[in-house]
């Protein structure tokens, strides 16, 4: 059996590991002794990446929006790499069309990639989890998933909204079985997706509706990630975990 006192010498499989909020969670992961399985689409920038990881890791590109990739690459993984204890579903992309404007293509894909890879990985991982009665699995929604989406597309909205259900699904069956399964839910976090994506207008009428003043950061997410995924979170499952910055309580 697993030893579940410690996170050293396990692996994690982080989707959107480029990212900046990827590049975060691998970090803090790689900090707390764990073996890293780093997912995206760049296969050169993953080897870069990879090789400065200080507990061993492997560069997974694949297509996360595709059950055939998905199912590949994870074979592929385990027969090169090992099995995998902790997955972070953290590969997004936005969309900010609302409905009459969102096409069908659009809405494939932002499904494909937000929601759908989450689906398949999981798939993917949850029985080596089983097997050993340890797992963790830490899914990134978003505010937008409550709140409707302020900027966010309606592709985007509802396919957060779906990971939240996913986490839901996914906590209640296994729960028994030394598998927690949660969710983040930040909001604006200061990555391309903000500074980028959102003009300058945008970005300073958001400053002034968040109440702490500020953006999130990336570390702050990674941070939550890591609580999560540790040893100490074994009773916490099913959660959704806000980081809004006060613009919501429950």
């Amino acid at each position: 059996m697993t030893d579940t006192t410690t996170l050293s010498g396990k692996t994690a499989l982080v989707t959107g590991a480029l990212g900046g909020i990827g590049t975060a969670i691998c970090d803090a992961l790689a900090a707390d002794g764990l073996r890293l399985v780093l997912a995206d689409l760049d296969e050169v920038r993953l080897r870069e990446m990879a090789a400065r990881m200080p507990a061993g890791a492997y560069p997974l590109a694949m297509d996360i929006g595709n059950a055939d990739a998905v199912a590949e690459g994870c074979e592929r993984m385990r027969r090169e790499f090992g099995p995998v204890d902790v997955l972070v579903n953290n590969a997004g992309i936005l969309s900010n069309n609302k409905l009459e404007t969102a096409g069908a293509e659009e809405w494939r894909r932002v499904m494909a990639v937000n929601l759908d890879g989450a689906f398949y990985l999981s798939q993917q991982c949850v029985p080596h989890m089983k097997r050993q009665r340890w797992g963790r699995i830490v899914n990134i929604a978003s505010w937008a998933w409550k709140a409707g989406g302020l900027t966010a597309g309606t592709a985007y909205t509802a396919s957060k909204g779906g990971m939240v259900s996913l986490t839901f699904s996914i906590a209640r069956e296994f729960a028994g079985c030394g598998i927690t399964a949660n969710g983040i839910a930040p909001c604006y976090v200061m990555t391309p997706m903000v500074s980028e994506q959102l003009t300058e207008e945008q970005r300073a009428n958001l400053l002034a509706s968040i109440p702490v003043g500020r953006f999130c950061e990336p570390g702050e997410i990674a941070h939550a990630v890591r609580f999560l995924v540790s040893p100490m979170a074994g009773f916490i499952t099913g959660e959704i975990v806000d980081m809004n910055g006060g613009l919501q309580f429950d």
